[in-house]
């Protein structure tokens, strides 16, 4: 495994990120299709021991069930100082004032709560999950800061958002010698490449990390579209339908394009899809998720997939721009 800078840090990450929404117990949150425990850690266990560093969870998967088999199984087969270890906050973990946002006072106590889930006494990428309308900025800003020089987090991580918000809390923080965000983890994918008009050249320009989740969108471009319907999770994942209900026309003409290109290869569709999105220079580390063997294989087997500038173009030219998606 070759590791790269995540960003201008010098911290260390593999170039493919364990996303672990897919971790918790299923019967909580909004994650139906979650694997319990004893399936969860084997997944774990098998991207650690391909030489996969970075992991990606958050305090709202599963009702924090997720941090807490994370934290179990990483701690039992992974050395803490060789593990970058990630989560978020922001969603509400129950419904009760000051339980979810990003003011001063659920953050700190969001932090806590997932340290403790986690079982580790640090948290190397702290993200805010969404942008909190209701809170200023600045109270925000200055908390995560604290958290920071707390010693619990450390770095600083955002996600889904608008350009726009993102250059202000940049600002804002260097104006104020507050702790900046590294790291940007926005919704990227052959299906959605809104961000390459404003986000993405911001982080380029800024040296920010960028670790997209949903490469493969939801599973989309990981198989043909007369099968978009074949899988559990692509049945019950209400937000996932969500994402592209509008734009069925759109996307299958990429789908297919896919297809052909991995069939030409002999390689699986996902290979091919991940190979596009870390094609640019821009990108850190995708997020990848595994609820079958294969899919981390095929995320492991995609580094090594150079598509040709045809290949490339080939791809790019299906798609047509769309509504960006809400980022609340």
């Amino acid at each position: 495994m070759d590791y790269v800078r995540l960003g201008d840090t010098g911290l260390k990450v593999s170039p493919l990120c364990l996303g672990c929404m897919t971790y918790g117990v299923p019967d909580q949150g909004a994650h139906p299709w979650s694997l319990e425990e004893p399936i969860s850690r084997q997944f774990l266990q098998q991207a650690w021991e391909a030489g996969v560093n970075f992991f990606d969870t958050a305090n709202s998967y599963s009702a924090g069930t997720s941090e807490e088999i994370v934290g179990r199984a990483l701690k039992d087969f992974a050395p803490r100082d060789e593990v970058v270890l990630a989560t978020k906050v922001f969603f509400p973990w129950k419904k009760r004032p000051n339980c979810g946002g990003l003011s001063r006072k659920a953050i700190f106590t969001a932090v806590d709560d997932s340290l403790r889930r986690l079982k580790t006494d640090y948290i190397d990428l702290y993200q805010i999950h969404r942008w909190d309308y209701d809170t200023p900025l600045e109270e925000t800003l200055e908390a995560l800061h604290d958290v920071v020089k707390s010693g619990k987090v450390r770095y600083l991580g955002a996600s889904s958002m608008f350009a726009w918000q993102f250059a202000k809390a940049l600002y804002l923080a260097d104006m104020n010698g507050w702790t900046r965000f590294s790291v940007m983890q926005p919704q990227y994918s052959l299906l959605y490449r809104e961000e390459e008009r404003e986000m993405l050249p911001l982080c380029a320009d800024e040296g920010i990390g960028v670790i997209p989740w949903s490469p493969i969108a939801r599973g989309k471009l990981a198989r043909p579209w007369t099968e978009q319907a074949a899988t559990d999770r692509s049945t019950s994942d209400e937000y996932g339908k969500k994402l592209f209900a509008k734009t069925a026309d759109l996307d299958r003409p990429i789908i297919d394009t896919v297809e052909a290109i991995a069939a030409s290869r002999d390689v699986p569709m996902a290979q091919i899809a991940l190979a596009w999105v870390m094609s640019n220079p821009v990108i850190t580390a995708p997020i990848v998720g595994a609820s079958k063997p294969h899919h981390l294989q095929d995320a492991l087997s995609a580094l090594e997939i150079t598509l040709t500038d045809e290949e490339i173009e080939t791809l790019e030219s299906c798609y047509t721009p769309r509504e960006v998606m809400p980022m609340r």
